[in-house]
C-alpha cells in the first residue's frame, strides 16, 4: 500500500520540489503500519519562524489520518532537514506505539477466549 496523497502547505518560505521529495521519502518508512486502509490522508506544513533571537527558527508539521485515526507530530530547529527527521521519528514512535496496542488487544482477546474454551468460564 502506498502512502495517499500529500497536501502541502507553506507559511513564510517558498516550498520547492526538494523539500516536497525529501518528506515524501522519509514518509515510505511508515508504510509498514499502513496495511489496506482505504481512509488515508497526509497534511505538511513548513512555516519560516524569523522572530528568534538565534537567526531562523523552521519549523515542520504533520498531520496523518489513517482510518479516521489521527497521528500528529511537529518539530522546529536551524533547518527543514533536521525538523523532517525529528518529525518521522515521532509518527513512527506514535504509530508504532498504536500497532503495538491493537496487537496486544488481539492476544489478550485470543486468551479469554482460549481460557473459556478451556475451563468453560471466564
Amino acid at each position: 500500500m502506498a502512502l495517499p496523497i500529500i497536501q502541502f502547505k507553506a507559511t513564510n518560505t517558498e516550498l520547492d520540489g526538494e523539500l516536497q521529495d525529501l518528506i515524501e521519502h522519509k514518509l515510505q518508512t511508515l508504510e509498514r503500519f499502513i496495511t489496506t486502509e482505504t481512509d488515508l490522508k497526509c497534511e505538511v506544513e513548513f512555516e519560516k519562524l524569523s522572530h528568534h533571537k538565534t537567526g531562523d527558527v523552521y519549523r515542520v508539521e504533520v498531520n496523518f489520518f489513517k482510518d479516521g485515526q489521527l497521528f500528529r507530530a511537529e518539530a522546529a530547529a536551524e533547518n527543514f532537514e533536521k525538523a523532517i527527521d525529528e518529525v518521522r521519528s515521532e509518527l513512527d514512535k506514535e504509530m508504532r506505539r498504536d500497532h503495538k496496542k491493537k496487537d496486544t488487544l488481539l492476544k489478550r482477546g485470543g486468551r479469554k477466549i482460549k481460557n473459556m474454551m478451556r475451563f468453560g468460564k471466564e
